[in-house]
């Protein structure tokens, strides 16, 4: 081999390896930039916090929310009503069931004392006096009974225009 041959591929060998450090350097620097990248791609990564949902969408979505409870809240309200209005009767009635009660025990007491009372006795037409004031008692009675039936009918009349009210009123709302 001659020298000038050899002396061609010394700077062949020399000029390759200088190409391969250069190589080498290369993907050193390549490497340190690129080693980070699953994390940045990580760290990039778009996340959704919130999903955003069209206004059409949600008006739709309220409107079948509320058809769907509407007539259930109705339906619970007319219930609560209708006890409402039962329990408000019954307390119209017991309290004039207790007003009629007094009355009566009432009456017999003032009957019995004005019978014991001397002036009474002594006059000479006391079996009719007594019977005057029995058949005044059982007048006061008989009207103590019709102003309880009276109240009651009042209260009936009264509760149903309030349910006429009411009835229109849901009409007229458009339920």
């Amino acid at each position: 081999m001659d020298t000038s041959t050899q002396n061609a591929l010394q700077g062949c060998v020399s000029s390759l390896q200088s190409s391969m450090q250069l190589l080498e350097s290369s993907i050193n620097i390549l490497d340190s930039g690129v080693s980070d990248y699953p994390r940045l791609g990580k760290v990039l990564q778009t996340t959704r916090h919130f999903e955003l949902v069209s206004e059409h969408d949600l008006t739709t979505a309220q409107s079948t929310l509320l058809s769907e409870i509407q007539p259930e809240v109705s339906n619970l309200l007319s219930r609560v009503e209708t006890s409402l209005d039962k329990l408000e009767r019954r307390e119209k009635s017991l309290i004039a069931k207790a007003e009629l009660q007094e009355g009566r025990l009432a009456q017999p007491s003032r009957v019995s004392q004005g019978s014991k009372s001397p002036a009474r006795n002594t006059s000479g037409a006391g079996g009719s006096n007594n019977l005057e004031e029995l058949k005044m008692q059982q007048l006061r009675q008989k009207k103590e009974r019709l102003s309880y039936a009276v109240g009651r009918l009042e209260l009936q009349a009264s509760q149903r225009q309030r349910q006429l009210r009411k009835s229109m009123a849901v009409n007229d709302s458009g339920f």
